[in-house]
């Protein structure tokens, strides 16, 4: 590691619309308010939660890079740039921790190839909470990011996600697009065995958070309203 090169600091933010400092601890705004180079998602939403942590920062001093699927890869190193020249730089995701399930990962990889020390914070991760609040096997478990669209790619999917849950005894979760959770619950109830359990954790660390684990036939008498809310999906099979 070169003496002359700054660090990446891999900075978390909150789940949703709440107060920082609830879920966030005090380092997190000490680091930012020594830094002024970040690379985020989006600038607006990153502008937003940095005024939140640190009022009183200048927004004119801040240098955004922009880090999201619209991205060319060609375009990463020039944001190490800052670290190659002795500048430390901090890493922010939309929401949660930065690289977990978050397009990060890959300024983390280049960081270490270029021999920059990488400097993780402390903060919420929706699938670590969702697992701790699951009652499921956390000794094994996997995040499986988005299902397939295609109905029939979908059943598949899942019966092979259950199938693995009950082989390996292994947890696994899974996200949606907010806007088709409901739908996703539906498929889930109608696809899996109705003795598999599945943990619904919703809105996590918000006010209006739920977190329920029940199996398939339970579910099917209990209905939640989870239309654009954030969730993680849950599942194990015994």
């Amino acid at each position: 590691m070169s003496k002359n090169s700054g660090k990446l600091y891999l900075i978390p933010c909150t789940l949703g619309d709440s107060n920082p400092f609830n879920v966030l601890p005090i380092q997190v705004k000490q680091i930012i308010d020594r830094l002024d180079t970040f690379v985020v998602e989006n600038s607006k939403s990153a502008r937003k939660f940095i005024k939140s942590i640190t009022p009183e920062k200048q927004q004119s001093s801040l240098t955004l890079f922009e880090l999201n699927k619209f991205t060319e890869p060609t375009a990463l190193p020039d944001f190490l740039k800052p670290c190659i020249d002795g500048q430390d730089l901090g890493l922010l995701s939309d929401a949660g921790c930065p690289g977990i399930a978050d397009p990060g990962a890959d300024v983390v990889s280049l960081a270490h190839k270029h021999n920059i020390q990488v400097v993780p914070l402390v903060g919420p991760s929706s699938i670590l909470l969702a697992m701790m609040a699951s009652g499921f096997n956390g000794q094994s478990f996997a995040f499986n990011g988005y299902l397939p669209i295609d109905k029939s790619e979908r059943k598949t999917e899942l019966k092979r996600l259950e199938r693995l849950s009950f082989e390996h005894n292994q947890t696994q979760s899974f996200i949606e697009t907010p806007y088709r959770n409901n739908k996703l619950l539906e498929d889930l109830c109608a696809i899996l065995n109705d003795n598999t359990e599945i943990c619904v954790a919703c809105d996590i660390t918000l006010s209006t958070e739920f977190i329920k684990t029940r199996t398939v036939n339970q579910w099917k008498k209990n209905s939640v309203n989870l239309h654009k809310r954030p969730t993680l999906f849950v599942i194990h099979k015994y």
